[in-house]
C-alpha cells in the first residue's frame, strides 16, 4: 500500500516494487527498489508528465530534504525520486547485508547503471504504463541517463544532466590520470583562498605520522586518510567547511580536540556510502578491469606524498585499496572489493551507434572546472550524442542543481525543449 505525506508545499507518496536482482534471469533472486513520487500541493490528481530523477554517486540515496529544483520541477511535473538498488530503502547493500550473501562481489556486478535503468523501467511500467517519462541525471545520474539512452530509449521522453557527461570510451586508468591533476587544481584554489591552512594542514598530518589518535567510533585516524578530506573539493562550500575543521584542530601542543575528531569522522567514514567505495570505479568499466586505478596512478603525482615534506595535499574523488582496511564500514568488504576490483567482464553501459543515431531531446550542463568531471571528456561526449545540446559555464560548482535555486534545471528545461 502507498504511503503519501505533505511536505513543504508537496505532496509525498511512497512506492515499493519487487525486480530480479539480475533482470536477464527474471526468475531468479529478487530485490526491492523504492521510490518517492513527489507532486504539487492541490495537484495530486491531474495528469502530470512524470519526471524521473537520478542521484549522483553510485551508492547516494535519493534526498529526503525538498530542495528549490524539486518546487521547480513539480510546477509542471510529477516527480519521481529513486532511491537506486542498494541505497536508502531499497534492498540494502552494506557490511551487515552483504555478509549473508555468499559471494558478495558477484552479487554486486547487478548493481551498475544498466541495472538501475532496467529497475527504472520497471517503475515506468508500473506508475506510467507505455507512457515515456523525462529524466534528470545528476552527476552519476547522468552517467545513468546515457547508459538509458543507450538500452532503452523507447522509455524516455527527454533527458536533462547536471554535471554527469562522463567519456563513453575511457578506460579507469584514463579518468584517474585526468582527475588527479583538477585535484591538485582544486587544492590550489583551496590554499590560495585560506593561505593560513597551509602550516595548519601540515601539522595535522606530521601529528598524525607521529601520534596516535583514535576518531569516536576508535579507529586510528592515518595521516593518509586525513588528505582524504578532499572529497568535497568540487562542491560550493566545501573549502570553508573544511577550513573551520582546521581551525579548531588542536587542543594543546600535543592533542587533537575532539571537536575535530568528530568531524573528521564523519567526513571520511563509509558507513553510509558503501557502494560508492565498492562501484566506484567499477562504474567506469567497459570489457576490463579497474585493477584499483586511482592508486595504480598515484605513483605519476608525487605532490601527494607526504613523505617528500612538501605542501599537503588532499585527494579528491579517489578511491584506494587501503579503505578496506582503515574504515570499519569497508572492513568487512576488503575480499568483495578486492574481487569487483579483478572482475574483467563487466559488460558495455553506452551503445555509441544508438547514441549517435539518438532521437531524444538532451540537455546538459558541463561545469567549466568540475573536479569530479573532466571538461574535455564531457565535451567529446557531447559530440558523439545526437540530439544533445550543452551548456558549459564557470559560474557553477558540480552541486549548482541543489544550490543554485532552480535556475539549472530552469536552464536544462529551456534548451531541452529547443
Amino acid at each position: 500500500m502507498s504511503v503519501s505525506y505533505h511536505r513543504s508545499g508537496l505532496v509525498f507518496t511512497e512506492h515499493t516494487i519487487t525486480v530480479p536482482l539480475d533482470h536477464s534471469r527474471p526468475d531468479g533472486a529478487s530485490i526491492e527498489v523504492f521510490a518517492r513520487e513527489a507532486v504539487a500541493a492541490g495537484r495530486q490528481n491531474e495528469d502530470l508528465p512524470w519526471l524521473l530523477y537520478l542521484e549522483g554517486g553510485p551508492g547516494y540515496s535519493a534526498p529526503r530534504a525538498p530542495k528549490a529544483w524539486l518546487s521547480r520541477a513539480a510546477r509542471e511535473y510529477r516527480v519521481l525520486l529513486l532511491d537506486q538498488r542498494g541505497t536508502g530503502r531499497s534492498t540494502p547493500a552494506n557490511r551487515k547485508t552483504l555478509a549473508a550473501i555468499d559471494d558478495p562481489a558477484v552479487y554486486l556486478r547487478h548493481f551498475r547503471a544498466d541495472s538501475i535503468v532496467r529497475d527504472a523501467e520497471a517503475l515506468r511500467a508500473h506508475l506510467a504504463g507505455d507512457r515515456p517519462w523525462s529524466v534528470l541525471g545528476q552527476s552519476y545520474g547522468g552517467f545513468c541517463a546515457l547508459t538509458y539512452l543507450s538500452l532503452a530509449p523507447e522509455g524516455l521522453r527527454e533527458v536533462m544532466i547536471a554535471g554527469g557527461l562522463p567519456s563513453l570510451t575511457a578506460s579507469p586508468a584514463d579518468v584517474y590520470r585526468a582527475t588527479y591533476p583538477r585535484v591538485l587544481a582544486q587544492n590550489e584554489r583551496y590554499f590560495a583562498r585560506y593561505p593560513g591552512d597551509v602550516a595548519a594542514a601540515r601539522r595535522v598530518a606530521d601529528h598524525l605520522r607521529w601520534r596516535e589518535e583514535f576518531l569516536p567510533g576508535g579507529e586510528r585516524l592515518s595521516a593518509r586518510r586525513f588528505q582524504t578530506l578532499g572529497l568535497a573539493f568540487g562542491l560550493a562550500s566545501s573549502f570553508d567547511t573544511l577550513h573551520d575543521v582546521l581551525e579548531e584542530a588542536f587542543v594543546n601542543e600535543k592533542e587533537l580536540s575532539d571537536t575535530f575528531l568528530r568531524r573528521v569522522d564523519a567526513m571520511v567514514s563509509y558507513a553510509e556510502r558503501p557502494l560508492y567505495a565498492l562501484l566506484h570505479e567499477a562504474a567506469y568499466c567497459q570489457g576490463e578491469a579497474s585493477g584499483w586505478a586511482a592508486h595504480n596512478a598515484l605513483g605519476e603525482f608525487p605532490e601527494f606524498d607526504l613523505e617528500l615534506g612538501g605542501p599537503v595535499r588532499f585527494f579528491g574523488e579517489m578511491i584506494f585499496p587501503w579503505f578496506f582496511a582503515e574504515d570499519p564500514a569497508l572492513v568487512p568488504l576488503r575480499d568483495c572489493a578486492e574481487a569487483l576490483a579483478a572482475h574483467r567482464s563487466w559488460p558495455r553501459l553506452y551503445d555509441l551507434d544508438r547514441l549517435d543515431g539518438n532521437t531524444v531531446p538532451v540537455a546538459a550542463a558541463i561545469y567549466h572546472d568540475d573536479m569530479y568531471m573532466d571538461r574535455d571528456h564531457s565535451l567529446r561526449t557531447a559530440g558523439m550524442v545526437r540530439e544533445l545540446a550543452h551548456w558549459i559555464t564557470n559560474e557553477h560548482t558540480h552541486d549548482a542543481l541543489g544550490v543554485a535555486g532552480g535556475d539549472v534545471l530552469d536552464r536544462l528545461i529551456t534548451m531541452v525543449r529547443r
